[in-house]
Formats: structure tokens, sequence, C-alpha cells
């Protein structure tokens, strides 16, 4: 199905969607509660203690030696100015000798980032028409773009050093794509087109055929997670996330958060009818299909658009607050992943685990870059204005 309209009714996992998992722990005849279209779980659990680890998996620790507060921060291409304008969304010319993007802690641009806030603080919220629910959240709704053995995050510069990618988004991204070329090449496979962000997963392979499977529907949303709005902010553009762990590699039997899960209408087995030969792997039943779900953090330092293990200069927040490391509060970003596959004996295996065949090393990769007016107005009006909104704005 196209996530170009709101998705149908689809069962979940019961309870909050919680910072550190996102629901895949539970067996049968569980119920997806939507508003909107919006997707939330409840059923009037508590929430669960949140952690500093998306979808329960490991947090790496930092490297040896690094300060947690580092005095000195490498030089990095300016973040893009709330006045920039795309020229086109050609692919990049090969003729040019690629930029080395920065790497290690990479600096925000102080002006870019003071231009957005101030502008963002002078923004007020639009008037709200009748029938808008009141999930705070937007979204981009994107289709898959490209397959690169590159990730230009994780292995900036290095052309084929990374495990296979699937990605999203903007459809010039490789391995030397640095901040300003989301500005530059805004082709794009998200709706709406004012999302000039690269999303992405590592691939996902049949285990029998070795043949990629990849998504038909990629819907990321940017929400609260907390109860109030205080000191809602919007997100810098060239921020650079990480949610997972690519090294990962346990099981992920029935029953085992952050594992691939069954979905479509109404009530049913999230772990699905049947699991594959290994245990790793649901097999769905009826018009259900692959699914998985992952959440980033909701905070950031305010300093650094990236980190050397690219998570430490972001953090999850606790209740309805930021830790005073991170205390600028940011859009959570969650990725809402639809695969056209049911699950088979055979079962599957990430390009980041061949070996293991397990789910337990599905990580994602935001690179975030939005036109800044867009960005902020959505922030504005549905996040901090705690409205349900779609890809262009309010979602009657």
């Amino acid at each position: 199905m196209s996530y170009e309209s709101p998705p149908p009714p689809r069962h979940r996992v019961s309870g909050w969607l919680a910072r550190n998992r996102l629901g895949v722990a539970v067996g049968a005849a569980a119920v997806l509660v939507i508003a909107a279209g919006g997707v939330y779980l409840g059923n009037g659990a508590a929430q669960p203690e949140p952690s500093n680890a998306a979808n329960a998996l490991e947090y790496p620790s930092s490297p040896a030696g690094q300060s947690a507060s580092p005095g000195v921060a490498v030089s990095a291409p300016a973040t893009p100015s709330a006045s920039a304008t795309p020229s086109t969304g050609a692919k990049p010319s090969t003729a040019a000798a690629p930029k080395i993007p920065a790497t290690g802690w990479v600096p925000v641009d102080r002006a870019a980032w003071k231009a957005q806030s101030d502008a963002y603080r002078a923004l007020k919220i639009d008037p709200v028409p009748s029938g808008v629910g009141n999930l705070p959240e937007f979204r981009a709704d994107c289709q898959y773009s490209h397959r690169l053995p590159d990730d230009p995050i994780v292995a900036p510069g290095l052309p084929g050093a990374s495990h296979m990618h699937s990605f999203v988004g903007n459809k010039a991204v490789d391995a030397n794509t640095v901040a300003g070329d989301l500005t530059k090449f805004t082709a794009t496979s998200c709706k709406p087109v004012q999302d000039h962000s690269a999303y992405w997963v590592p691939t996902l392979y049949d285990n029998a055929t070795g043949k990629p499977v990849e998504t038909t529907g990629f819907r990321v949303y940017y929400r609260s997670l907390a109860k109030n709005s205080t000191g809602q902010m919007p997100m810098p553009n060239g921020l650079r996330m990480i949610s997972g762990d690519a090294k990962k590699k346990k099981p992920t039997p029935r029953g085992a958060t952050g594992q691939f899960y069954c979905a479509f209408y109404g009530p049913g087995d999230l772990d699905g009818i049947a699991r594959s030969t290994n245990g790793n792997w649901p097999i769905c039943g009826g018009d259900a299909t692959l699914h998985f779900m992952m959440q980033f953090p909701d905070c950031w330092d305010g300093k650094h658009l990236d980190s050397p293990n690219h998570k430490d200069h972001v953090a999850y927040g606790s209740g309805n607050s930021c830790p005073s490391s991170h205390p600028v509060r940011i859009p959570a970003i969650t990725f809402d992943i639809q695969y056209p596959a049911k699950g088979t004996p055979a079962g599957y295996y990430l390009s980041s685990d061949k070996e293991g065949k397990s789910a337990s090393s599905m990580h994602g990769d935001a690179f975030v870059m939005w036109d800044v007016t867009t960005m902020n107005k959505r922030t504005k009006n549905c996040v901090q204005g705690r409205r349900t909104c779609d890809n262009y704005g309010y979602q009657k």
C-alpha cells in the first residue's frame, strides 16, 4: 500500500508508544488505536521507564578517551540558512572531486541556528480548522529511492565501505554527501517535497532467494513524546542521528523486542501465525505483512550536529523534560516501515547480519534537511500546538 494517504488501521502492540520500545513484545489479539491517521498505542497501561535505547537495542559505549563535553569541535560545512534556496533537483556531477565530509564532533552553524530559532519564536500558531485531531505530530511519507553500500554518517567519503543500505528521501545521497548537498540536489521520494532529508536502513533480503525486499511504505513521523510542549524547538538542519545498533547479534524469537512484526487491519497476532525455521522472523496470516518501527531521540545538546558515535549529541527525554546535558527539545523522529512480504519458513536476513539472520541489528539513520520555513511552521502548528498534521499541514 502507498503511504501517500493515511494508512488504514493496523493491529499493533498495546501500550503507549514509549521512548525506549515501539511495541513488538506481546502476542495475539493486540489492537491499534488510531486517531486521524496518527499511530499511537494505548490501553491505559503505564508508560515504561525511558532509557537511551531505541527498540531496546544496546547503546554503544563512547570511544575510549572521548570527553562527554568536548572542548574543541572539528570544522563542518555551514548549516544552510533560512534563506537558502535549492537550485536544482538533478543528481550531482561525478566529474567534480567529492568533498570529504566532516566527522567527529560537528558543530552547528550558530548563526544559522539562531536565525532559525528567532524565526520560530516569532511565529504564531495558525488557526486550527474544526475536526483536527490532537496528536502532536507531522510526517513525511516516503517510497524506496535507491540501494548502495554507502553510509554518509558512519562511513563518510568511503564509497562501498558499508553493508548495503536502502535509502528513501533525497535521491542524490551517497557516501560523499554533505549537508549542503541536500539543499542543492533536492529530488526526493518523500512528500512533502520541502523535506530534503535522507533516511536509510539496512537492506532486507529473502533468505531463500538472496533477493532484496524493498519497502513499500516508509512513513517518517516528527512528533512530541511528552505530555506538554514546553520548550519545544524545531529540528536544526544538518542534524545526523542513528537509532539502533548494527553490531547487535541476538536472536529475535516470538515476543522479543526489536523484532519485525505483522500488521494490517484490526486485531491479529503481531508475532505471526507461525515463525521462520530459526524462529527469528514472523510468518503473517491473512493480509498482514512485515513491519518495523524505530524511534529516535527527542533531546539535543544544542551545539553539535553529530558526534563520534553519532549518538552522544542527542538523548532521550524523561517524562516531560530533557536532561541538562541535552536541553533542547526537538521533534522525535519515528520510522514506520512496511515491507511487501508475509514471511516464509526460510526467513530473512539484514545486510548488517547475514550470518546471524536475526532482526536485532536493525537500525536507522536520519540526515535531516528541511526547508526551514516549512520545518518551523510544522513544528509550531503541529508539535508545539499539539495538533495532528499530515504531509501538508493540519489533517482534517
